[in-house]
């Protein structure tokens, strides 16, 4: 008889969630403090006025506002964040 149980159902179970990345609040769209913005691998995106970057590179208001995307220089990215009028 064997002493090993197979490889089966009690010895699975353990995976980390998934982590569901992209762009989470469009340009336009108002925020409030806190919310996550973008969440990405690396700095595709960089932060702007008014936002945040967490240990993982997401990107989050600082402020409540509006969003908008706009070009950091010829290559990059950013988002800021501008206080609502």
């Amino acid at each position: 008889m064997a002493h090993k149980k197979g490889g089966g159902s009690s010895r699975n179970g353990r995976d980390s969630k998934a982590q569901k990345r992209g762009v989470k609040i469009y340009a336009g769209a108002t925020v409030l403090a806190g919310n996550i913005i973008v969440r990405q691998v690396g700095s595709t995106i960089h932060a702007g006025k008014n936002v945040g970057t967490g240990r993982d590179f997401t990107l989050f208001s600082l402020i409540p506002g509006v969003v908008k995307y706009e070009w950091k220089s010829n290559t990059k990215k950013q988002v800021s964040v501008y206080p609502a009028a």
